[in-house]
């Protein structure tokens, strides 16, 4: 139908109205983001210039090289080792467990790692590196990286840890490395961001714990760009961080290696100081375990059996425990020295003072024992160490008194914590009137002083503890224990010590004893004794027992050792400095329900000091003509244990 002019124009008007009503409001728009834009572009452009850096910029903390630990000789105790591990990212795998199921078909994973991988894939940033498995080699890189376009958020990297080049042999003096645990972040109060890396290792024990911050070193820092997800699509810069100091101890890891290899089969301790500057040359504990099994994390397998779990507990020979500083024992008849010097020092006895002992002795209604049965006649200071009798000791210690018996404990190094960088330090008890009272809240007895007279009662030290001992006696100096030689080249203070003021002539008297303990026919250690005449060395057996012995035992014989469930016996000790004339060397030797202290704990020492004096494996001619057969045999074997340790690097660092 044709539109009339009226209606024409109408539609104009109307039309005409629509576009102004529009282009207002598209005018209003624009001015509002034109403002907007200029806010945004002038006024706020410093503030998003800023955030905008921040997004495309992170930084990030790079680990130090971790320091290395040497022996006295240079030989390389903790290194690093390069590797390659296996990371992978929550964000870059996107379903995690499928990712983990390729990966594990391309490469065998630990389940029990495979699980922890899991864990902490969930619990940490989406965008944060986790490790699955690290210390991979070569060809599992090669599988990984032709796999790559299957496993989205897998990456082979290069990495550093920690490696143990002498294995068991440094266990229990230099610790072990492990990863970060919460555990670890609750008890130490440490900033260092470093501790945040996961996976991040820190020492655990021994030296390794002790002296972490001087081996951990300093993070360096590195500038990354990122894209709008988080993913790192370049570095920008970076600058290396501090490494750790190097530390080196006083340690001979030839002769530990010789130590570890001769307490095969036994649960035992040993203790080697050079008596003139303190120096531990040699510190083993047997059984021992392989430190390198801790550096990724432990499998719970491996910590049972380590931990014996699966045994009958009274039969447990704790491989993980120090024995040298964390165990402790009734010393036994090596605490004689300290009984009779007490007595010299005192002026309660002397030197040609005889004490008869006719097997045993009646303090008010207790009877107290020798070992031996029927008794050692007549006993001077000498006979007494030298035969090893009970009753001499019972009569001078209750003459002088358990107090003044205990100050000369203490000044001989017993009951006194030595601070060395090792985990768990015992102080053992050298127990005296005060004691008692506030420990046990109980009077001291005279039974009690009669049985610490000859190490036992409530009396107990560690093999280091007996090893000082025997140094300051030899010496007459305080000597100090010293296992660390130097930090990052600066040398610690000697452990010489100062003289103790003891008289020279009782030290002398107490000497010549311990002469005649390793060198008189009648000696209970002439069995071990050295050959050579400038090596010979003066030593005293130890016999504790770690069982009561019943009258009627007594009366029908007492059940030798040989007889007992092994948990039942005696502990056998000997302590000992060579060469006599001319001291160098202090050991202290304890085999842990050993029996005897001459037949299981002396030749132990007897061997392990000549191989000190020697500097290699001795001639036959330093042991007795009726030992040399068995000693040859002893050689042949040992020589199949024994390692060619040189010094210098082993591995080399990322």
């Amino acid at each position: 139908m044709k539109r009339g002019p009226k209606e024409i124009e109408e539609g104009a008007r109307r039309m005409s109205r629509r576009a102004v009503l529009m282009g207002s409001a598209q005018l209003a728009l624009v001015g509002v983001l034109g403002a907007r834009m200029a806010s945004l572009q002038v006024d706020q452009a410093d503030t998003f210039r800023m955030l905008a850096e921040e997004n495309r910029i992170n930084m990030g903390l790079i680990p130090p090289a971790r320091g290395l630990i040497y022996d006295i000789n240079g030989v390389v105790l903790a290194d690093n080792e390069q590797h390659y591990t296996i990371t992978m990212t929550r964000e870059g795998a996107g379903d995690v467990d499928e990712v983990l199921a390729r990966l594990n078909r391309i490469i065998a994973i630990d389940p029990e790692r495979l699980e922890k991988a899991r864990e902490e894939l969930k619990a940490r940033s989406p965008f944060v590196p986790v490790t699955v498995i690290d210390r991979i080699s070569w060809e599992d890189v090669a599988r990984v990286t032709v796999n790559a376009p299957a496993l989205p958020g897998v990456v082979a990297e290069l990495g550093r840890s920690r490696i143990y080049p002498q294995g068991v042999d440094m266990a229990h003096v230099v610790g072990y490395v492990g990863p970060v645990s919460d555990y670890d972040l609750d008890r130490i109060d440490d900033q260092d961001p470093l501790l945040q890396i996961p996976r991040f290792q820190i020492g655990k024990t021994m030296v390794e714990n002790r002296l972490e911050r001087h081996l951990r070193g300093s993070a360096g820092t590195k500038r990354v760009e990122v894209n709008a997800a988080g993913r790192i699509m370049r570095e920008l810069d970076r600058i290396e961080g501090i490494a750790g100091a190097d530390v080196q101890l006083t340690v001979d890891a030839r002769l530990q290696n010789y130590i570890q290899a001769r307490m095969d089969g036994e649960s035992a301790a040993v203790v080697v100081m050079d008596v003139t500057n303190g120096d531990i040359v040699g510190i083993g504990s047997a059984p021992t375990y392989d430190p390198n099994d801790f550096v990724t994390g432990i499998s719970t397998a491996l910590w049972n059996e380590l931990n014996e779990r699966d045994i009958d507990a009274r039969l447990h020979r704790r491989p993980l425990a120090a024995k040298t500083v964390q165990g402790t024992y009734p010393p036994g008849s090596t605490f004689k020295m300290v009984t009779a010097l007490a007595a010299l020092e005192d002026g309660q006895v002397t030197a040609d003072e005889t004490v008869r002992c006719v097997g045993h002795t009646d303090v008010f209604d207790t009877r107290f024992h020798c070992w031996r049965r029927n008794g050692h006649g007549n006993m001077d200071l000498n006979e007494s160490l030298k035969q090893s009798c009970d009753i001499y000791y019972y009569d001078i210690a209750q003459r002088v008194g358990i107090d003044k018996i205990a100050a000369m404990g203490r000044k001989l190094g017993l009951g006194e914590r030595h601070e060395l960088p090792m985990s768990a330090i015992r102080t053992g008890i050298m127990p005296d009137r005060e004691w008692k009272r506030t420990e046990r809240g109980e009077e001291w007895r005279i039974g009690d002083t009669v049985n610490a007279s000859i190490g036992q009662g409530y009396v107990s030290s560690s093999p280091l503890q007996l090893a000082v001992m025997t140094a300051r006696i030899a010496t007459g100096n305080a000597v100090k224990p010293r296992l660390v030689r130097s930090i990052d080249g600066v040398e610690e203070p000697s452990g010489a010590g100062e003289n103790m003021g003891l008289n020279e002539n009782n030290l002398r008297r107490i000497r010549r004893a311990m002469f005649d303990v390793s060198n008189h026919a009648r000696g209970t250690g002439y069995s071990t004794r050295i050959a050579v005449q400038e090596f010979k060395m003066a030593g005293k057996t130890g016999t504790s027992q770690v069982r009561r012995i019943t009258m009627e035992e007594r009366a029908r014989g007492v059940t030798s050792n040989a007889d007992l469930p092994w948990n039942r016996r005696d502990h056998a000790l000997y302590v000992a400095y060579a060469p006599a004339d001319n001291p160098k060397y202090a050991i202290a030797v304890v085999v842990e329900h050993g029996g005897g202290g001459s037949t299981s704990a002396a030749p132990i020492a007897r061997d392990v000091i000549l191989e000190a004096l020697y500097q290699g494996t001795p001639p036959l001619e330093a042991y007795p003509s009726s030992a040399r057969g068995q000693i040859a045999e002893q050689q042949r074997r040992l020589d199949t244990m024994i390692r060619d340790i040189r010094p210098g690097r082993r591995t080399t660092e990322a």
